[in-house]
């Protein structure tokens, strides 16, 4: 799954004026201390988010392409987009003829340094926001470019900002505070934690930008960005003092206040000394310059260029996972308890929502956003519930190829007895972050739907069923999804699974199952990720199973030799559609594997849809999880 911008259009956007007038400032004196011959426009925020505010969608406004994963870079002479494999398609629907789409990851598509050296005049000058662009990948552009006689300058006033009039305003939203039953351990327990890990670097300040980080550090939520409950906010930790960068009157909330013990007389460094949010880099410049030799200040490597910059080199200790990250992913028993109520509540709205979809489909009436907006209904009558996790992909026949589609009006197509229909959606409740992918067919699929229904499946079950060591980092299972479709040449162009949040990100690192051999983090018991393998033909459908898996201590013969087993524990407790799947491709321990699931959301969500009365949908369940009997 993956989030995108909401209402997103799949007809160009014309930006013939709009590259012109950016052309023109990327000339002017009034922003420039000299003309940069290059912009680049990246996809994230000043926190290097990965899903972001209206107002931050910079890129979306520039070219048109709303994907959450993309580079633009705009030249006098070019225009040109790189993006992923999960958006091929949406970018090249969603951008004009100025633009050239980069797709990454295939032989021939040049690195954004190698293109600009490629077009750019000897000596040019490469401009970026330095809030925009994370310390690694200006340090890793920077060299590029300057072996080739370029330089990359950081640009104080961001370009598009200057050309964007009717940019929305930064969302300010109040905070939910989380209490010890949801969070398990309190944000000074937290503080304590930090401190014993900078202790052990000899680090005197940690700088927390991710705003994940910062909502997950003081057991608090919010809402300025779109199905990510998140608050813009920095914060600076040191050895005795705590200091969050915050806007707006959101402090003033007694509950918050409370929470935080702002008003009562706390030890001394347990007290929130709370700060404007935009006087962070001030701050740190402060802080830099205070510094005396072998004084530390960490940071995390995806810390924006212009913050980490605050800090001499000579000072800075930069990993690229901070301890949050890593603390953030590995779950408590409190918040894996969460979880798992999270996903049987969800399980209950899934389980309403394709009973209702059976019996509507046949009709003729049911388009793809009448079922998203369906499915919302359903999981808004469950407790706890706040808003989706992302932006429904719900998707019929050749729309289901589109890895990330959303439907919009321009593109809505109407559910049928002859197509497969796939829909991946997920929902934020307060105990718990959910996203699950179901593929169905509401009439008789044909033999090859459910040969290739089927291979995703074994590579489901392959990822959900392996036992590996202690240590092993997820991408070392990245083939075993793929393992039988690769045995009849078919593949996907997407990861298999990624780190899921508590109430957070439905993304979070810095564990996650992928072929992109990027410095993941070992898996270890209590971290949570998806496991979504799929299949997509141009043109005419796309089937993906995702659920949500726990890693747990796994009982093995000889331990490996006493280093430890894991495996997966599937807290996705959603029926998998018996008729799509080809039992005579199954071996027997994977039919094992497809009853056991299914007598398991049989037992946990046949109670609470009997408890919830939802009596309807508990015998759609009950049809839906008989056990696969081999097909001779």
């Amino acid at each position: 799954m993956q989030p995108r911008v909401a209402g997103r259009k799949m007809s160009p956007k014309i930006t013939t004026e709009l590259l012109k007038q950016l052309r023109q400032v990327m000339k002017s004196p009034k922003y420039v201390q000299e003309p940069v011959q290059a912009y680049i426009v990246p996809s994230g925020d000043a926190h290097q988010s990965e899903y972001i505010a209206p107002c931050d969608c910079r890129r979306a406004f520039i070219s048109g392409f709303d994907g959450s994963a993309g580079t633009a870079i705009v030249t006098e002479q070019h225009a040109a987009m790189w993006t992923d494999g999960r958006y091929f398609l949406q970018a090249a629907h969603q951008m004009d003829n100025n633009w050239t789409l980069m797709k990454m990851g295939l032989k021939d598509t040049p690195t954004q340094e190698d293109w600009l050296v490629s077009v750019l005049p000897e000596g040019s000058k490469v401009g970026v926001d330095p809030f925009i662009i994370p310390a690694d990948q200006w340090k890793r552009m920077s060299k590029a470019l300057r072996s080739a006689g370029h330089d990359l300058v950081p640009v104080k006033e961001n370009l598009i900002d200057t050309i964007w009039t009717d940019c929305p305003q930064r969302p300010c939203k109040p905070l939910i505070t989380l209490d010890l039953s949801y969070t398990g351990v309190s944000w000074r327990d937290k503080i304590v934690a930090l401190r014993s890990k900078m202790a052990e670097r000899k680090v005197l300040w940690f700088v927390v930008t991710a705003l994940d980080e910062v909502a997950w550090l003081f057991n608090l939520r919010g809402s300025d960005v779109e199905y990510n409950p998140v608050f813009f906010a920095y914060a600076v930790i040191g050895m005795n003092t705590i200091r969050l960068f915050i806007d707006g009157d959101r402090m003033t909330d007694p509950a918050v206040r409370e929470h935080l013990q702002l008003d009562s007389t706390l030890d001394p460094e347990f007290k929130i000394q709370v700060m404007p949010y935009g006087s962070i880099l001030s701050e740190l410049q402060a802080v830099g310059a205070g510094l005396s030799p072998k004084e530390k200040v960490w940071l995390s490597d995806k810390a924006s260029y212009a913050l980490t910059e605050a800090i001499p080199k000579a000072y800075r200790y930069l990993t690229p996972y901070t301890p949050i990250c890593i603390a953030k992913a590995v779950k408590n028993a409190s918040e894996t308890e969460g979880m798992r109520r999270a996903h049987i509540k969800d399980a209950v709205a899934l389980c309403e929502l394709f009973n209702w979809l059976e019996k509507e489909v046949p009709k003729g009436t049911v388009t793809e956003i009448i079922a998203a907006d369906k499915a919302e209904e359903f999981r808004s009558q469950q407790k706890d519930f706040v808003e989706l996790s992302f932006a429904t992909i719900s998707s019929t026949g050749p729309n289901g190829a589109i890895i990330h589609y959303k439907p919009v009006p321009e593109t809505n197509r109407t559910l049928s007895v002859n197509e497969i229909y796939l829909l991946d959606s997920g929902a934020q409740y307060k105990d718990g972050t959910t996203d699950v992918t179901r593929t169905m067919h509401f009439g008789t699929p044909s033999a090859y739907e459910k040969e290739c229904f089927t291979y995703v499946l074994k590579g489901h079950i392959a990822v959900s069923a392996a036992i590996f060591p202690n240590g092993t980092k997820g991408h070392l299972l990245d083939s075993f999804a793929r393992s039988a479709l690769w045995d009849c040449g078919l593949d996907y162009l997407h990861g298999t699974g990624h780190g899921v949040g508590s109430f957070l990100n439905v993304h979070e690192g810095p564990c996650g199952i992928s072929y992109k051999t990027f410095a993941d983090e070992p898996l270890e018991a209590g971290m949570i990720v998806s496991d979504e393998p799929g299949y997509y033909e141009d043109g005419s459908f796309g089937i993906r199973i995702e659920n949500v898996v726990l890693v747990i201590p796994a009982e093995t013969k000889y331990n490996f030799k006493n280093r430890g087993s894991l495996t997966f524990e599937p807290l996705t407790l959603v029926p998998i559609q018996t008729k799509m799947i080809d039992v005579n491709l199954l071996t027997q321990k994977e039919r094992n594997w497809v009853n056991d699931y299914h007598q398991k959301c049989r037992e946990v969500i046949g109670a609470e849809l009997e408890r919830q009365g939802r009596h309807e949908a508990l015998r759609w369940l009950i049809q839906e999880t008989e056990p696969l009997i081999r097909v001779q």
